[in-house]
């Protein structure tokens, strides 16, 4: 399963780049920082799962979660954050999951799953 992390904070995409390397049958194809970098990334990367924070700055991520199912061959969505009160906003953009900061290895193994 091919991933991209999105998240504004460096320290957090790191984070969960470390902790997806030990989930089975995951590739990380790219990073990004902002939405737009998350955008060319789905247009030119085979991305099949996008991990996106909800707190960014710009568009903010539930916007560009709307942006990434519309596009072709859309990738799932998984948010990670730290604020639990998004979560209803997160399944009305079609998020797979939501898994909350500090994420720990076992509930991302979940939602890789």
């Amino acid at each position: 399963m091919n991933v991209i992390v999105v998240d504004d904070e460096k320290p957090a995409r790191e984070e969960l780049i470390w902790l997806l390397e030990q989930c089975d049958g995951v590739t990380l194809v790219g990073q990004a920082e902002c939405d737009e970098d998350a955008l060319n990334l789905v247009k030119n990367e085979e991305v099949d799962l996008v991990f996106l924070d909800v707190d960014m700055p710009g568009i903010g991520g539930m916007r560009l979660a709307e942006l990434l199912h519309e596009t072709e061959g859309a990738p799932q969505v998984v948010f990670v954050t730290a604020y639990q009160n998004h979560a209803a906003d997160a399944f009305g953009v079609a998020a797979l999951d939501y898994v909350l900061k500090p994420v720990r290895l076992e509930r991302l193994q979940k939602a890789v799953a």
